[in-house]
């Protein structure tokens, strides 16, 4: 195994943090999984709301702390929003791996926790808080598929 890529791009605003969501949604592709990992208040949900905007998702997007996935599927392709901050159930028992390959863009908050479910294949973003508004996002490509998008747009 060699070195893993890694992008870093720094946002200095919410506005920042959604544009750079965009501009991935931009390169999506059906069973993309992109996981978020991230301190609370890091910008993991704000993150999924601009993917989902993109998606020409029309509804509100919370964090599904409690209810573990929410499904989205209005938009271009389904959105599946994860979050498994307080997960009190195995992966299996909610069927973690049967969303990968539902056709939609699966986007997992605190994907640390069910690190061992994680498809091979997929894009890892850690996100640094900095001062205020500031963040770094550490972009790491798992797979041919998520180093083009990379490539794409960052």
């Amino acid at each position: 195994m060699g070195d893993k890529m890694e992008y870093r791009i720094t946002t200095k605003s919410e506005e920042e943090t959604m544009e750079l969501a965009q501009n991935l949604e931009s390169e999506k592709f059906p069973n993309m999984v992109v996981c978020l990992e991230g301190d609370l208040g890091s910008g993991k949900t704000v993150f999924t709301k601009g993917f989902a905007h993109a998606l020409a998702i029309e509804d509100t997007i919370t964090s599904p702390t409690f209810t573990l996935i929410k499904e989205y599927l209005t938009g271009e392709l389904p959105l599946y929003h994860m979050d498994f901050y307080r997960l009190d159930k195995s992966p299996e028992e909610i069927g973690l791996e049967e969303y990968y390959n539902k056709g939609g863009i699966v986007i997992i908050e605190w994907a640390d926790v069910v690190k061992e479910y994680l498809p091979e294949e997929r894009l890892d973003i850690r996100i640094v808080s900095l001062a205020e508004d500031s963040r770094i996002f550490v972009i790491t490509p798992h797979g041919q598929k998520y180093i083009d998008v990379c490539e794409a747009i960052l």
